[in-house]
Formats: C-alpha cells, structure tokens, sequence
C-alpha cells in the first residue's frame, strides 16, 4: 500500500510558485543531461522508502493549506561536502492540484497515510472550477 510524505512549501506562496519552482529545476536538469525531474532535499532519510515508492506522492502545504502534491520517483541518501548525510526526493515534473486541506506548521516532514490525503483537485467535478479564494472560503466552512 502506498505511503505519502508531507511537506511544508517554504519560500512559495502559491501553487504557481512551485510550479515555477518545479519548472525551473526540471529546465536545469535537462541542462545538465538529466530527465526532467525535480530534487528536493531534506535532512532525513524515510524508514518507509519502500512503501513511499509504491505510488506515493509529496504533498505540499503552502500557506497553511495543503494544495498540490508531486509524484514520488526515488529516494537517494547522498553525503554533502560538510559530511551531513542527507535525502534527495525525486519529484515528478507534474505538479497536481488537490483539494484544500488545512495543516499546522511543522518542521522537516511527516508520514501520511492515503486515506487521510486529499483528493485531487481533479476528481471533484465543479468545485475544480472555482476561483481559489472562493475554493478555500468553502473549504474553511467546511463545504468542499
């Protein structure tokens, strides 16, 4: 069963932030000879790496809301020039809008299991097309 990891977006204040983001790191992947992916690095190395990589996604808290989610490709351990092991997150370059769900800030990154993850923005017909402003009035009411 697939696993998902949680992660605030720091420095993005939308959705299309990331994706500028998301874009930009895919472009200077390709540069170097690489697939269009995007790596985000974080301090710790998941002990569940086998049921993240079984479907499981990023999900990206931006502004207090959970909103997009990026598809899971790889984890790498990787040793930095200052001798700190680390993980690379390999992203796919599609960045998904889902439903709006509120989080707390935390720090690092936290499990989360697929029935507690929102659904993609995708899936749920009309509400798609609401403005954001609109999509997060009714979601804090909790109508969407």
């Amino acid at each position: 069963m697939a696993l998902h990891l949680l992660k605030l977006c720091v420095g993005a204040d939308t959705i299309e932030d990331l994706r500028d983001w998301v874009s930009r790191r895919s472009m200077a992947a390709m540069a170097a000879g690489f697939e269009p992916h995007s790596i985000h690095t974080t301090r710790m190395i998941p002990k569940q790496a086998e049921a993240l990589l079984d479907g499981g996604s990023l999900y990206w808290v931006i502004k207090g809301q959970v909103q997009a989610r990026q598809k899971l490709l790889d984890l790498r351990s990787v040793t930095g020039a200052d001798g700190i092991t680390r993980c690379e997150l390999l992203l796919g370059p599609e960045v998904i809008e889902t439903a709006l769900q509120p989080r707390r800030p935390f720090q690092g990154w936290r499990y989360l299991k697929p029935e507690d993850a929102p659904v993609d923005l995708s899936s749920m017909g009309d509400a798609a097309d609401l403005p954001d402003h609109l999509r997060r009035e009714l979601s804090d009411l909790g109508l969407l």
